[in-house]
């Protein structure tokens, strides 16, 4: 039987070191704290930080929240979950930065579980962490993606590889036919082989996350960069917004339970572009991002 309040005492204390890691490497500014109730049952903890020196937007979000009956984006691919009342809890967060070459970051932890007297409960894990640059590093990918396998160890060698490409295929922006950006991980309905080593995974996958975002932020956080850059990363983070609100199943959930409005958005960046069948010079650095940096590959 999962322990949830093992689970729940884990997110909350990743939730505190993420935010206290993070702004740290900001060195300007804090994460200011809004606590919230659903009313429908549960609440949460949404921490923002804006206008940093680092980082223009982020949030980590902590939410723990139940109800009667599961909603539609929940039982579209387990309508054997119809009719049970349901616990969803974890941590969510994208990390918007200032400068164009630093990468923006996405982590989520996620764990649910659905009961029904005289029934067995069903429950899985599920999360990961992805990366959105707008100017490509070579070294950023191949780094980024060996800490990504390194949380994979909990499972074994099969993990990673596994994984990898149901982040590539996940986090893939349909009608632009692009990748949204280098991928990492994604994983969801994960329930074995037991109980413990599928929560020692998904701790791995949370504890990992500034392994691999803290040395890409101090490496590019000081890049010079002009109006060129900043315009260009305002119309790659249209592409972020449209991903999200379209495809992204978090966002989904939380809307169709009746979740905190700001606390889903909270993921979508304070300054954002679209353009026009907007265009970049062949052969330009912009262009080498969707030519090269977001094609899936192997990077280590």
């Amino acid at each position: 039987m999962p322990q949830i309040e093992k689970i729940k005492s884990y997110f909350l204390q990743l939730q505190d070191n993420i935010c206290s890691e993070l702004e740290q490497a900001d060195g300007k500014q804090q994460f200011i704290t809004d606590e919230w109730q659903r009313e429908q049952g549960g609440g949460g903890r949404t921490r923002v930080l804006g206008n940093g020196a680092v980082i223009e937007k982020g949030g980590v979000n902590f939410s723990h929240v139940y109800g009667d009956s599961m909603p539609a984006s929940a039982t579209a691919h387990r309508p054997e979950l119809a009719g049970r009342n349901f616990q969803a809890m974890g941590v969510s967060l994208v990390i918007h930065p200032s400068n164009p070459y630093v990468p923006t970051s996405h982590m989520n932890v996620r764990f649910f579980i659905a009961e029904k007297a005289g029934e067995d409960p069903v429950w899985w894990f599920g999360g990961g962490f992805d990366l959105t640059p707008y100017y490509g590093f070579e070294e950023d990918c191949v780094d980024w993606h060996q800490v990504s396998k390194q949380a994979c160890a909990p499972l074994g060698e099969q993990a990673y590889p596994k994984y990898k490409k149901w982040c590539d295929d996940y986090f893939y922006i349909k009608h632009r036919n692009e990748a949204r950006g280098i991928g990492g991980l994604f994983f969801d309905d994960l329930n074995e082989p037991d109980f413990a080593t599928a929560f020692e995974f998904t701790q791995s996958v949370g504890n990992h996350y500034t392994k691999g975002i803290i040395p890409i932020i101090e490496k590019r956080k000081d890049t010079p960069f002009g109006k060129k850059e900043k315009t260009f990363q305002k119309i790659r983070r249209g592409r972020y917004v449209e991903f999200n609100l379209v495809y992204d199943r978090g966002t989904l959930f939380g809307l169709q339970t009746g979740g905190r409005t700001e606390s889903i958005l909270m993921s979508l960046p304070s300054d954002v572009g679209w353009e026009y069948n907007h265009q970049v010079e062949p052969g330009s650095e912009e262009a080498r991002l969707t030519d090269y940096y977001l094609k899936a590959k192997d990077w280590i």
